[in-house]
């Protein structure tokens, strides 16, 4: 896993009120893409920093990927999609979302190579991140559209591999989250875009913290939670320094990253639209026979941390 340890601007941390007494320790873990921006400017903005925290971010194939090291308290907080923190969740109870990080808009897309058509990709192989907010759209495609999951071939690939595996011609087809789509349609000739989640389903990113941790670092968990807001607001007010910011965490196009922002927003909030996510993670998990033991959103959503620190943004 790639370990970020990166400084905030001298000029931003200037403007940054007075920092929290004592520096706490965190580790948090998540993908390598824009819609995790919280955690990416929480760490260059300086926000970490400013309440009292000394944060180092892991970063691996996926957000979902990363959500399995809460247990056991290998990290103490990560970033990623509905299914991955519901079967954490099954393995472990302590595994919880505290806060909807992440609206994605216009951010899932089904990409085909030589395929003009949705009814022209019956037949064919479709990469799919399994466990990852990729299968939640593509399950939520095929149940919207009345198709057959039969009709196509489905085959695991992780997201960063999913470009070359189209150009290779080892898939057909992928279903997955920016900035690959739009990598896709710039490197790869005859790719096009069949469908995206705007029409079929809001998905929806989390922030999970193992509740045992969190619990015995109450100081910690609220001053995260205040950071995070914090910087969810700064993306908000501050797109161009907010988009560099992104850019230089990722080592990606700052244009690229620009565009990408303006599919996704960050509510920081816990509502009705988050439970009613969760519950679709569920029955998914269920409908393919991974669910495990029966779980409820009431289970996997804890909602006390974000009431302690803003009351007003616990809506459910």
């Amino acid at each position: 896993m790639l370990r970020r340890s990166l400084l905030a601007t001298p000029a931003l941390i200037a403007a940054l009120p007075v920092r929290a007494q004592g520096t706490i320790k965190m580790t948090i873990a998540t993908g390598v893409d824009p819609s995790f921006s919280p955690y990416y400017v929480g760490k260059e903005g300086g926000f970490f920093e400013k309440h009292g925290l000394d944060v180092t971010i892991n970063t691996g194939p996926s957000g979902s990927a990363m959500i399995a090291f809460l247990i056991g308290d290998q990290v103490n907080s990560a970033y990623g999609s509905e299914q991955a923190g519901v079967s954490a969740n099954i393995r472990d109870p302590k595994v919880v979302a505290i806060a909807e990080g992440t609206a994605l808009l216009r951010w899932l897309s089904i990409v085909g190579r030589n395929i003009e058509t949705m009814d022209q990709l019956k037949g064919k192989k479709v990469g799919v991140a399994r466990g990852t907010g990729g299968e939640v759209f593509w399950l939520s495609v095929i149940d919207k559209l009345k198709l057959n999951p039969a009709d196509y071939t489905i085959v695991n690939v992780e997201a960063p591999e999913m470009v070359a595996a189209l150009e290779r011609g080892n898939i057909d087809a992928f279903a997955v989250w920016e900035p690959w789509p739009t990598r896709a349609l710039r490197a790869i000739p005859n790719t096009k875009i069949l469908l995206n989640n705007e029409s079929i389903q809001i998905v929806r990113n989390f922030i999970y913290m193992n509740k045992g941790w969190a619990e015995a670092n109450q100081e910690a968990t609220r001053r995260f939670l205040r950071a995070l807001l914090e910087s969810a607001a700064f993306i908000d007010s501050n797109r161009e320094q907010a988009t560099a910011q992104v850019a230089r965490f990722l080592r990606q196009d700052r244009a690229l990253i620009g565009e990408l922002l303006t599919k996704i927003r960050f509510p920081l909030d816990l509502t009705k639209d988050s439970v009613a996510n969760m519950q679709l993670a569920i029955d998914q998990l269920r409908g393919m026979g991974r669910l495990g033991k029966e779980v409820t959103p009431a289970e996997v959503i804890w909602a006390e941390p974000l009431k302690a620190v803003a009351p007003d943004r616990v809506r459910i």
